[in-house]
């Protein structure tokens, strides 16, 4: 598309990014201006999209429509989550006036984008956002060499465009940080766009590429989560959100070592250095057994120190064993089974530790 349609696109992000922003603040008179002064690029970059590009036209549409039903809704709640859903879409339309037809895929491939199996656990400990579909867009050379797993996936099987994929993240990114700030609070919506970029940025653009310590630094975005649901909750952070940052920093690097080792093969032929590929088998269980005994105090450490009671302190201590004996087997006999033991039951450990925190409280 031409220019004066990406300058319509930037200009329709920019207004109706601050009417949402505007809206959710309470600031009643700049939000209308602010709404008013975000119609006219929004509709004119419908009208360019009818003339010069009109397969976009649904989307467009769309965008506009909800902006329009957004502001004839008097409740607050419902006006925020069409403002929002009109952003997102106004940010998927403008970043489409940047190139070509492109191949998007089916539905199921967005769904696929997302990552909705890691998600449903990142959910568990917080919040989720758009990172799973930017990993897509910046892993796709890797992914085609890694095997069916992931070479089934949308972007590297080529069922949706490199581009497309982008433009999804993007829109998925800047619509979750409009609504945790429109229905929750900043410092959420802040604190899940910081995760989203160091895990799209720093862990994979440049530390999984370049170091078999990548997701011990890496680890931090996939401890994000917990901050971003206990800044949800009271609006700031407390002992116990860094505990949780803390627990789920130590566990990333057991439980992803052992998935590296049952995949190890096709790490080193996508030439990424994880841990089993440049150390060997010997020095990752190794490592998997300190950072798991580690893991085991750091999450008893609460119970002394009175942020967690009794029940918890009793699940964290029966859950941590278990982690540990796994740990310790997989030590002795370095298999896939062994490794795919450890690997599942950290999912779980995950889960219930965080179960336990939460009937913890209540008790």
């Amino acid at each position: 598309m031409s220019v004066w349609a990406r300058i319509l696109g930037v200009a329709a992000v920019a207004g109706t990014g601050l009417a949402v922003v505007s809206g959710a603040a309470g600031w009643d008179t700049a939000h209308r201006v602010l709404a008013a002064v975000a119609l006219p690029p929004l509709a004119a970059l419908v009208a360019t999209t009818w003339v010069t590009a009109r397969e976009r036209l649904p989307l467009a549409l769309g965008a506009l429509a909800l902006f329009g039903a957004a502001a004839l809704v008097t409740g607050r709640i419902p006006h925020l989550l069409l403002a929002s859903l009109a952003f997102a879409a106004t940010v998927l339309l403008a970043a489409t006036t940047f190139r070509g037809h492109v191949a998007s895929g089916s539905l199921r491939d967005q769904v696929a984008l997302t990552k909705p199996r890691i998600m449903s656990l990142l959910l568990l400990t917080g919040a989720c956002g758009g990172a799973s579909a930017l990993n897509h867009y910046l892993d796709r050379d890797i992914d085609r060499l890694m095997g069916a797993r992931t070479q089934s996936r949308p972007v590297a099987s080529g069922r949706v465009a490199p581009e497309a994929a982008l433009e999804f993240g993007l829109a998925l990114s800047a619509l979750s940080f409009v609504l945790l700030d429109s229905l929750v609070n900043i410092e959420a919506a802040l604190l899940a766009l910081a995760g989203n970029a160091f895990y799209v940025l720093v862990y994979t653009r440049w530390l999984k590429r370049s170091t078999p310590q990548n997701i011990v630094i890496g680890g931090a975005a996939g401890a994000v989560p917990p901050l971003v649901g206990y800044a949800g909750m009271s609006g700031h952070l407390g002992a116990a959100a860094l505990v949780m940052f803390a627990i789920v920093f130590v566990w990333t690097p057991p439980h992803f070592w052992a998935l590296a080792l049952m995949i190890k093969e096709h790490y080193a032929r996508a030439k990424v250095p994880m841990l089993p590929v440049t150390r060997g088998d010997e020095e990752t269980t190794r490592q998997i057994v300190w950072y798991t005994v580690v893991l085991v105090g750091v999450t008893l450490v609460p119970v002394a120190f009175g942020t967690f009671g009794l029940a918890y302190g009793v699940a964290a201590a029966l859950l941590g064993g278990i982690f540990l004996w796994l740990a310790l087997a997989l030590r002795r006999s370095v298999e896939r089974a062994a490794a795919s033991r450890l690997f599942h039951y950290s999912l779980l450990y995950l889960a219930l530790l965080f179960a336990a925190m939460a009937l913890d409280t209540v008790l």
